[in-house]
């Protein structure tokens, strides 16, 4: 296998991904591209029927070849591998142009990596070029910052959240690669993520309140000893609880005032809408379906929709339900001041037995502890306090990261300090954070 023949290769892989910025995949630029990468390919194939292209210690190899000298499209392609979380990608007789040209579609139209990308390939129909994964530990996955997974699920919720609105199917690979994480998390750090659910982009209200459902439906989920495997199908049923909503009118779904009986009666098919278009996912279970269509039906079952009353639904439905009614009152809405978390809580109590079921809700509040984490305290120095981790020295300690001084000025760096037992009756009140216009969320890596 001549050294030239590779680089051709290589050029025309980068000549494909580099043509998808600017052209769309039926372009005729980009077709022909294709088209004569497929037929490299071909002169390849007849001396041996799968080669491998992949990164080695930073350096781009191609069968036995190293390329180490950098070069724009070497470069290109190198730094494509690495940013998929890939060790390489394999190539069979029998590729296609069009196949080439799905690949780089699928890559151009979701930024999942790693197995996921495995995963959404092969559902595309791309089986001649196959992506091999990076071997990651689990040490590694753990290590992840909450941040950055946190961040990672709105893109995922924004891309299918677009496919919808375009007509298409969304793929769940990405949603189950980013549920896993946020699991991983949950477990590894219980209150990391659920202080990151105090963000709130009112302009992406749609994204984040999904994202935030799946955070707290987690925490609720962990309190209430879920095994990993039933977290996962929470975690992805309330990420996809909301799903729905994309096919209601907007102007209904974005009113700032209150909505007419008629406009409540629309909003009210969200739920079987959802589950409908869940259904048509791959790898979407019956118990995700569950959460979707029962996140509305409450406790008492009372709530809607109305002929899904009687069906028996996974009890993951009712944990959907706690967290969505919690980020609903700490949010702020046109019609809505956000409680705090405390408040939310002492809320959230008086919906037991009725929208709320009690046993879980129960071990929900036990589980956030007497000053939930993202609570903004004021202390008996009347020093300011950002509550971030509760329980750990024991079933009624908090961590704080006290904010200001007792004369009201910012901490150019916050002092920590750990409350347990009487020393509690430290925290003389709860206090507003919109108010005092501070983000809590700034006090979390």
């Amino acid at each position: 296998m001549h050294l030239d023949q590779l680089k051709k290769i290589i050029y025309g892989l980068s000549g494909v991904h580099k043509g998808l910025r600017l052209y769309p995949p039926a372009h005729p630029a980009i077709q022909q591209q294709a088209q004569n990468l497929a037929k490299e390919f071909l002169t390849v194939f007849q001396e041996k029927p799968r080669v491998r292209l992949g990164v080695l210690e930073d350096t781009l190899f191609f069968e036995k070849h190293m390329f180490v000298l950098s070069e724009p499209a070497v470069e290109e392609i190198r730094a494509l591998i690495d940013e998929r979380g890939l060790e390489g990608l394999e190539f069979e007789m029998g590729l296609s142009a069009q196949e080439i040209q799905r690949f780089f579609q699928t890559l151009h139209e979701s930024q999942v990596a790693g197995d996921a990308l495995v995963q959404l390939l092969i559902e595309r129909g791309v089986t001649h070029i196959q992506p091999v994964a990076l071997e990651i530990r689990e040490s590694d996955k753990r290590a992840e910052p909450p941040r950055k997974i946190y961040q990672r699920a709105l893109t995922v919720v924004s891309h299918i959240f677009n496919d919808v609105r375009m007509g298409r199917i969304p793929s769940s690979a990405e949603a189950v690669e980013v549920v896993g994480s946020m699991v991983r998390s949950t477990l590894s750090e219980p209150h990391a993520l659920l202080a990151l659910s105090l963000l709130k982009d009112y302009d992406n209200y749609t994204f984040t309140h999904s994202v935030n459902v799946s955070v707290i439906a987690l925490a609720v989920g962990h309190a209430c000893g879920l095994p990993e495997e039933k977290m996962r199908t929470l975690g992805l049923g309330a990420l996809l609880h909301d799903i729905g909503k994309l096919i209601i009118n907007k102007e209904i779904i974005n009113k700032p005032g209150r909505l007419t009986e008629a406009e409540y009666e629309e909003i009210k098919k969200h739920p079987a809408s959802g589950s409908m278009i869940a259904g048509q996912m791959d790898g979407i279970g019956e118990e995700v379906v569950d959460i979707i269509l029962g996140h509305h039906l409450n406790y008492d079952r009372s709530g809607y929709p109305a002929d899904a009353r009687g069906k028996k639904i996974s009890q993951l439905a009712d944990m959907a339900t706690i967290a969505d009614t919690y980020d609903a009152m700490t949010t702020l809405r046109s019609y809505q001041r956000p409680v705090t978390p405390r408040m939310a809580v002492k809320n959230l109590m008086g919906l037991s037995g009725t929208t709320l079921h009690p046993t879980l809700l129960q071990k929900l509040v036990d589980y956030l502890g007497p000053y939930p984490v993202g609570s903004l305290v004021r202390l008996d120095s009347n020093e300011l306090a950002v509550v971030t981790k509760v329980g750990r020295q024991g079933e009624n300690s908090v961590d704080l990261k006290i904010i200001t001084t007792s004369e009201g000025d910012k901490l150019a760096r916050p002092t920590l300090a750990t409350l347990t037992g009487t020393d509690l009756a430290r925290i003389v009140a709860e206090v507003d954070p919109v108010g005092r216009s501070i983000e809590v969320t700034e006090y979390f890596d």
